[in-house]
């Protein structure tokens, strides 16, 4: 930790403006000038430094990070999230999730055809393609992902090639390979999502379909609670695309959209997010290396202040099962999820 912190106090000292580009004034899906302020919220889960600002296009409805983070700010606000000291906790977390990674496979199957080879792009430690198998037993899963999980997915036999890199950079040396590329929750994170899904164009092979998810800006869920809305992900989530916008780029990218589906890819925790982030802002802050050091008194307050919140925890849990089956018709689904037909 010691070390961590020094590490981290250098970087922060000439402040997080040091990890943002210029301000954007126009909309960065559809060009539009016709742009406002939308959400001002910081990085609620890790408290690291920063104020980020979510802008709206008043044309598209497009949401976007402005001013979105540059390289530096990319690799500040990721690092110990995905890796070091969060590895354990992320994989732990994404391993428990067999069931939904499953769901999500039966969801898409029917729409694919005889898919045979599969890449899933942002694949972290390769849990989804290894419960995927179980559902899709004749596919060969490859994964592809900018952090050394993958590299740990391929030696655990998750998938059957790990690819370690951007996939805009990568795409070229796949051209043609696959019948199906997987992008889950994966665009958001992107500073060029128009890009990615030219890659993942590229890397399909003619009549391949892509599966598209990502979280859905229109649910109400979003509007009701505000900056407590875990999908918001700052300063994470870049882009957040109404599902009619990116209908439209993937038909200007000659694909053809052959389900959209909103249920299914509704995960059941909006409410219990909302409170888990509200009373992680309440308690005193954790002993974090990009944070004042704390003692022991500290951290005994803060566990006294999330054990007091663990019946409010109960109870949104409990509404989120409750909600789940009329989320779509109540218009709270969290995510979309497409799948298109490269023609």
């Amino acid at each position: 930790m010691a070390v961590l912190r020094a590490e981290y106090g250098a970087e922060l000292a000439d402040g997080p403006r040091a990890f943002f580009e210029p301000l954007r004034h126009g909309c960065p899906w559809c060009g539009s000038v016709l742009i406002g302020g939308h959400l001002l919220t910081r990085d609620l889960i890790q408290h690291k430094p920063g104020r980020f600002r979510i802008d709206r296009c008043r044309s598209c409805g497009h949401l976007f990070q402005n001013p979105r983070l540059n390289a530096r700010g990319l690799d500040f606000y990721y690092r110990d999230f995905y890796d070091r000291l969060g590895e354990q906790q992320l994989d732990a977390m994404f391993g428990g999730r067999t069931r939904s990674y499953r769901r999500r496979a039966e969801s898409v199957r029917p729409h694919l055809g005889g898919v045979k080879r599969w890449l899933d792009v942002g694949t972290g430690h390769g849990h989804f393609c290894e419960a995927a198998r179980t559902v899709l037993p004749d596919v060969v899963f490859d994964g592809l992902d900018r952090s050394e999980g993958v590299e740990t997915a391929e030696r655990l036999g998750r998938v059957e090639r790990g690819f370690r890199g951007g996939f805009t950079e990568l795409a070229g040396e796949l051209a043609g390979e696959y019948d199906a590329v997987s992008l889950f929750h994966y665009l958001e994170h992107c500073p060029e999502p128009l890009r990615e899904l030219e890659a993942a164009r590229t890397s399909l092979r003619p009549g391949g379909h892509l599966v598209v998810e990502v979280p859905d800006p229109e649910s109400r869920y979003a509007r009701l609670l505000g900056r407590w809305w875990l999908p918001w992900l700052q300063p994470q989530h870049l882009h957040l695309m109404p599902v009619g916008n990116l209908r439209g780029a993937l038909s200007d990218l000659g694909f053809t959209v052959v389900a959209e589906q909103h249920r299914s890819a509704h995960e059941r925790v909006d409410l219990v997010a909302a409170v888990w982030l509200a009373l992680e802002g309440a308690a005193p802050r954790d002993d974090l290396p990009w944070l004042p050091p704390v003692g022991p008194v500290h951290r005994a307050l803060r566990g006294a202040a999330l054990l007091a919140g663990v019946p409010a925890l109960a109870a949104a849990a409990l509404l989120d099962q409750a909600v789940a089956p009329f989320a779509g018709r109540l218009g709270l689904c969290n995510a979309y999820r497409l799948v298109a037909r490269k023609d």
